[in-house]
């Protein structure tokens, strides 16, 4: 009997309040996926990234013009041929990440008791994270300003090549002008769903996944679980897609030093210590002004936040990509910062594409430190573009190793600071993306400390 009044429920679609709320709509957490790399934390990989870099750098010195064991065109072509797996590594990362970003969004929204808490989230979440990126930004030229790193290194030693041939990530942002705005918003709105997955357009997939979350929400959930199945089924894919691609992580360090260093040699990359300084000590105040939200907003030491956080920042060092830790970082935020399924499943995942502190924070002292190389003047409203172009690319950056290179290309151009300075800061940027994407994983878990605190239950 009570099954046949089920049956006559779900024909007619006539569910209660209570029993609608009580049935979960997403049978996959995707905080569970984190075991497929989490293996990589427990072996290492950090600890095997760092010896990769070093041991790298150390055969290239031997092979490059520096020391000249072999004919330099011999060492260059050893270079190229090293830099492969690094190339491949990037390349499975980039081919991933759109799709994980995509499904974890819709997932996280559909975390969400309903619209009334979404929409308070995504309003808080907005403000929080275009403040916490102007501080970064305004951290960044107090900085770059009073060490001023560009002039401890001479113009006259710089060997640049032609920027043709830099590893640039394929984005597609640009930051448009007043008269351009409404075209832009234009552009933000998707009318093809796989064309701006192809063209690698964050800002329309982001847009289009918040709005599919939203209908999700909104229409019946045993409806809506067969397509949150095959959303998960997405999500774990990726993941282990992202897990083998791990396993490359070190030879692919490994080779792109060898390359970088028989390019460049060690002088010039002795020279870049002072840049390399300014950049991670920006990196470490930007870490103490999150210790001081969470002990603010949650009571936790700093020391307290860094033990639980720990894991998640070990495989952001080792990977690089902050949507290579998702999964583990929801585990994090939910199991041992304590916050709410719902708000780990949305700012994670929105954050790991919009919430770039780190990243705006490099691109500020990049920008500078070449000015000050090239002898460029930046004035008040050079300094303003910049603040906006960085705060607005940001939002747009894609969580993938080298991601950050690529947006410092467009911001180059728009001051006039001559391209080529990119292949300058090559050579140790990538101990600088390893930082800096810890920095933003940490900013993550930071926001949803925040968020889970700010935002009421209801």
């Amino acid at each position: 009997m009570n099954k046949k009044r089920e049956v006559k429920k779900i024909k007619s679609g006539n569910y209660s309040k209570e029993e609608h709320s009580k049935e979960p709509i997403s049978p996959t957490h995707p905080k569970h996926l984190y075991g497929r790399i989490h293996a990589l934390v427990e072996h290492k990989l950090w600890l095997q990234v760092i010896f990769a870099l070093f041991f790298g750098i150390g055969i290239g010195l031997l092979i490059g013009p520096d020391i000249g064991l072999i004919d330099f065109e011999i060492s260059k072509l050893i270079g190229e041929w090293a830099s492969l797996p690094g190339i491949l590594f990037l390349k499975i990362i980039q081919i991933v990440v759109i799709p994980l970003i995509f499904v974890s969004i819709i997932i996280g929204i559909t975390g969400a008791k309903n619209l009334r808490q979404l929409k308070q989230m995504g309003l808080t979440l907005a403000g929080y994270f275009i403040f916490t990126t102007i501080v970064a930004v305004t951290i960044a030229i107090l900085l770059a300003s009073t060490i001023q790193p560009g002039k401890y290194i001479s113009q006259d030693s710089i060997n640049l090549t032609d920027t043709a041939n830099l590893p640039l990530s394929d984005v597609s942002f640009s930051m448009p002008s007043f008269n351009e705005i409404p075209s832009f918003i234009d552009r933000v709105f998707p009318t093809n769903l796989v064309g701006s997955m192809v063209y690698g357009e964050l800002l329309a997939i982001v847009f289009f996944a918040i709005i599919f979350g939203i209908a999700l929400i909104a229409i019946n959930p045993r409806k809506a679980r067969p397509l949150i199945s095959l959303l998960s089924a997405v999500q774990s894919l990726c993941m282990t897609i992202i897990k083998w691609a791990m396993f490359l992580a070190p030879i692919a360090v490994f080779g792109m030093m060898i390359k970088l260093t028989t390019e460049f040699g060690i002088s010039t990359l002795l020279g870049l210590g002072a840049y390399v300084l300014t950049v991670l000590i920006g990196l470490l105040i930007l870490i103490i002004f999150y210790f001081i939200i969470v002990y603010i907003f949650a009571k936790k030491t700093p020391r307290e936040f860094i033990k639980q956080i720990r894991d998640a920042q070990l495989l952001a060092f080792s990977t690089s990509s902050s949507a290579a830790v998702m999964p583990l970082s929801m585990k994090v935020a939910e199991e041992k910062l304590k916050v709410k399924p719902a708000v780990a499943q949305f700012v994670i995942p929105t954050g790991a594409v919009i919430n770039m502190d780190g990243t705006a924070l490099y691109q500020v002292i990049a920008t500078m430190f070449l000015a000050q190389v090239f002898g460029v003047s930046l004035g008040i409203t050079a300094l303003l573009l910049l603040i906006v172009t960085v705060v607005g690319a940001s939002i747009g950056t894609p969580s993938t190793p080298g991601a950050g290179i690529a947006i410092l290309a467009m911001i180059l151009t728009g001051l006039g600071i001559p391209l080529a300075g990119i292949a300058l800061i090559l050579g140790v940027d990538r101990i600088l993306d390893m930082s800096r994407t810890t920095v933003n994983v940490t900013g993550d878990l930071t926001a949803s400390v925040f968020i889970d605190k700010v935002v009421k239950s209801t």
